[in-house]
């Protein structure tokens, strides 16, 4: 079967064209993560996806033994808007969190807060990140058995505000009241969606 990495690359070739650039980082006991970017003049978005942490399944921390074959597998995805901000800082937050499978051992799914710990960019706003429902801009990627699809999971910059009501409330409440109030999350300078009403 091809490198799981090698079809991931050309599953994104396929939706978003060559990625404009792209940058690597390797933490200590991990295995290199990517993050490539790819510009959509047209929307007017940039989009920047990891590459690496498919690599191997996630784990539940529970677990004694790992399984090198079954489990979740994921990318994650970033869009924002392009030219309001120095968005291209985000890759080295975006690859610690694609790491943090292998390092912290847990599993990342859809509903799950990940805390970058600083700024996703210089000046922004977000300092952790919703995780949404894949399917949407990325179609799963099919393995072949026992391996499990890539997921291409989308991430949905959070303010702390918006983090800390969504730790109380959920993450579907926070879906539907940024829904509710129209709001751009892909503009990467917006304001925190009102949470008092």
């Amino acid at each position: 079967m091809a490198d799981v990495l090698t079809l991931v690359e050309a599953r994104l070739r396929d939706t978003f064209g060559e990625p404009g650039a792209r940058a690597s980082v390797t933490f200590l006991g991990t295995e290199r993560i990517e993050v490539l970017r790819f510009l959509d003049a047209g929307a007017g978005t940039v989009r920047y996806v990891t590459r690496g942490m498919s690599a191997a399944p996630m784990a539940d921390p529970a677990e004694v033994l790992a399984d090198p074959d079954r489990g979740p597998r994921a990318e994650l995805l970033l869009t924002v808007r392009a030219g309001s901000a120095d968005t291209d800082k985000a890759l080295r937050p975006l690859a610690v969190l694609a790491a943090s499978p292998q390092v912290e051992g847990i599993v990342i799914a859809p509903g799950a807060s990940l805390d970058t710990g600083e700024a996703l960019w210089p000046g922004a706003p977000f300092t952790s990140v919703l995780v949404a429902e894949p399917g949407g801009l990325v179609e799963d990627l099919e393995l072949e058995a026992p391996l499990e699809p890539v997921r291409f999971l989308p991430l949905l910059p959070m303010t702390p505000n918006e983090a800390a009501w969504k730790r109380v409330h959920g993450a579907e409440a926070l879906q539907e009241r940024w829904l509710r109030h129209g709001t751009d999350l892909r503009d990467p300078v917006r304001g925190s969606v009102p949470l008092g009403d």
